[in-house]
């Protein structure tokens, strides 16, 4: 076996996914120099989401610097902040993690995009056990979330 066109090939994928500039990607981008494995990069969408939903988990937790209604009012469009606390107030449960306790871990998948917006796939998963997804809806043009709710029925 040639090892070393194996590793060339490999390194020249490292050089790919480190140069790559951070954020620009519109959709899953296949990363694949010849006699590669193939690698996806994270959707700008996808990257704001997770930044959204690790701070606001540190706050909740009281981990950072900011209040979970300082991140809301960062990362979410202010008619969806404004659902979100009516949601609380009818649910008696965070309005984000969509239940009474703070989720062990997340995952996200892109789920598509139209009309302006990305729609992100947040699993939740529960110390449980359990999992809950939440769809997001993200406004392309400048990364705020517009809309989130529960798995569509």
């Amino acid at each position: 076996m040639k090892l070393r066109p194996v590793l060339a090939a490999l390194a020249a994928a490292a050089v790919v996914l480190v140069t790559a500039p951070a954020g620009q990607a519109t959709a899953h981008e296949a990363v694949s120099p010849p006699g590669a494995a193939t690698f996806l990069r994270e959707t700008r969408a996808e990257a704001q989401v997770d930044a959204f939903f690790q701070a606001y988990r540190q706050a909740v937790l009281g981990q950072g610097d900011l209040t979970p209604e300082q991140v809301r009012a960062r990362y979410l469009a202010p008619e969806l902040d404004a659902r979100l606390d009516a949601w609380a107030d009818q649910h008696d449960a965070d309005p984000v993690f969509r239940a009474q306790n703070v989720p062990a871990s997340r995952s996200l998948r892109y789920a598509g995009s139209g009309a302006g917006h990305a729609t992100v796939v947040l699993t939740e998963n529960w110390a449980s056990g359990g999992s809950q997804d939440v769809w997001y809806a993200v406004r392309t043009a400048d990364l705020v979330i517009g809309d989130l709710e529960d798995a569509p029925a």
